[in-house]
């Protein structure tokens, strides 16, 4: 029984017309999250900064 999957990476030709295919360009061309950790992340560390001080104040 053969698989219905075929492997992009079989040969040359195949794997270029994957890495070329609009699916995987969209995938590279997304942004990048890392800002959005960075920001939420500070907004954390102040919050709790914030609680910490109206606590011992």
């Amino acid at each position: 029984m053969p698989d219905e999957y075929v492997d992009p990476s079989g040969n040359t030709e195949q794997f270029r017309a994957f890495a070329h295919s609009p699916e995987s360009a969209a995938v590279a061309d997304a942004p990048s999250r890392l800002p959005l950790a960075v920001g939420v992340g500070v907004v954390a560390v102040l919050l709790v900064a914030v609680v910490a001080w109206l606590a011992l104040g």
